[in-house]
């Protein structure tokens, strides 16, 4: 049906149909599977058909409001929705979404949208595959002015025979002035809405740049969101894994020293510190879970703490564990006593000349995890703790890995605090959310932390 409106009316369609390109690009994209689908550089059939099916649909219901409602050919987006197809998802998608879209106009007798939607959807299939880079497709701007802009500017300097987004933009002008003549020579065949008015056949021209632009904008918007959420997740893990795998040279060392100057008197204990020291080394070359059930985590105490039983002598150093046996399967991160444990031997014992004793407690209550780590040693000054030891052995960081390691993983939902009191000794609390999961970081812990992710 080649149909000519009054200029009045035609820009009215012409801004509702814009306004309906986009919801139905915002709606669309906030389906969690329609992302799978849309945001992939590699598809298989049965996803480009999926894919056609989530874009199609909906839009083939717009055909048919146009036969329903006479004056409604606003919701008529076939030819700009088969482009779209076409450059998003390649020749197969373009071509299967046109005959998708051609169906209702092909049984109201408007026999000639099938073929042209084939064409569009493999021209704009074959213009993705002349992509050099696929960013090109996602920034396509639906502003004409800026278009032309760009393509001055870009080929001002030195011209270029071919670049990408002049091409797109040059090819969805040459595709609807093609429908304008099909629709002028066959006019029951096809439908197309004309303008005998030069600027506002311009505009009609414009309307479908912006409407497949405007598109792709919406879920470029989306793509990128994925995109900095995904780096926000890569940038935790690496966060992480660098807080949780510092290893000091120093701790090393001592513990070399120690098993050197025991091979000769005491071979038996020497082979132990060895196995003990193996299992902390195997600990740290493998700990790839970022969570571990504190029964681990205090496993793992045990072969540091038995080092250090060593190297301070067994009556220097009292090690008391009161830990909740419920407690034991809750998930914590992982060499997360460590430090703190160091942090006592280092500040509040191995300057007391008669030693002392570290308490571990760990107890569940109102759905958090509270675990304390406790010395009666000299206690630290207002100056001592501002030196925080690292983890295994050194200065500078431990109790700011700690600190850290806790605010990437809960925020402000976990708590450390720091009682010391000079010739007292020093308390450190831990206050943790309980979280239910295994292995890695729980997915329930990026939901919280991400309010876009769906």
């Amino acid at each position: 049906m080649y149909q000519i409106m009054e200029p009045r009316l035609i820009l009215i369609n012409l801004l509702i149909k814009v306004g309906v390109a986009a919801s139905a690009a915002s709606i669309l994209g906030r389906s969690v599977e329609f992302k799978s689908l849309l945001f992939r550089d590699e598809r298989n059939w049965k996803q480009k058909i999926y894919l056609v099916l989530w874009i199609g649909i909906p839009l083939a219901l717009g055909v048919w409001i146009r036969f329903s409602a006479k004056s409604f050919v606003a919701g008529d987006l076939s030819f700009e929705t088969t482009v779209l197809l076409g450059v998003i998802g390649g020749r197969f998608t373009g071509v299967l979404g046109g005959i998708l879209l051609a169906l209702p106009a092909l049984w109201h007798g408007e026999w000639v949208t099938l073929p042209f939607n084939v064409l569009c959807g493999f021209v704009a299939g074959q213009l993705r595959n002349f992509a050099p880079n696929r960013e090109d497709i996602w920034s396509f701007s639906p502003g004409v002015d800026l278009s032309i802009y760009r393509w001055i500017r870009r080929n001002l300097p030195k011209p270029h025979p071919f670049e990408w987004q002049t091409m797109f933009f040059v090819t969805i002008v040459a595709l609807r002035f093609m429908y304008t003549e099909l629709a002028r020579f066959l006019p029951h065949a096809t439908f197309s809405l004309e303008s005998p008015t030069w600027w506002v056949e311009v505009l009609i021209y414009a309307a479908s740049v912006i409407v497949i632009g405007t598109e792709l904008k919406i879920w470029n918007s989306v793509r990128i969101q994925i995109k900095l959420e995904e780096q926000e997740r890569l940038l935790l893990h690496s966060r992480m894994e660098a807080l949780q795998n510092q290893i000091n040279p120093h701790f090393l060392f001592n513990t070399l020293n120690s098993v050197s100057s025991l091979v000769r008197f005491d071979p038996d204990t020497a082979r132990q510190l060895i196995l003990k020291l193996a299992n902390i080394l195997r600990r740290l070359l493998n700990s790839g879970d970022a969570f571990v059930p504190l029964r681990e985590e205090v496993e793992f105490i045990d072969n540091y703490l038995d080092i250090e039983v060593v190297r301070f002598g067994r009556d220097k150093l009292r090690v008391v564990k009161e830990l909740e046996t419920s407690s034991l399967d809750t998930m914590v991160p992982s060499m997360l006593l460590q430090p703190l444990v160091e942090n006592s031997i280092k500040h509040g014992l191995s300057s007391k000349i008669d030693g002392g004793s570290i308490y571990l407690r760990s107890r569940l209550t109102d759905s958090h995890l509270i675990i304390e780590v406790e010395d009666d040693g000299v206690g630290m000054g207002s100056a001592n703790l501002l030196e925080r030891p690292t983890g295994l052995g050194g200065n500078g960081i431990g109790m700011a890995n700690v600190a850290e390691r806790l605010k990437v993983l809960y925020g402000d939902t976990a708590r450390m605090t720091i009682d010391s009191r000079e010739g007292k000794g020093t308390l450190v609390r831990l206050r943790l959310p309980v979280l239910q999961g295994t292995g890695a970081i729980p997915e329930a812990f990026y939901e919280a932390r991400s309010s876009t992710r769906r």
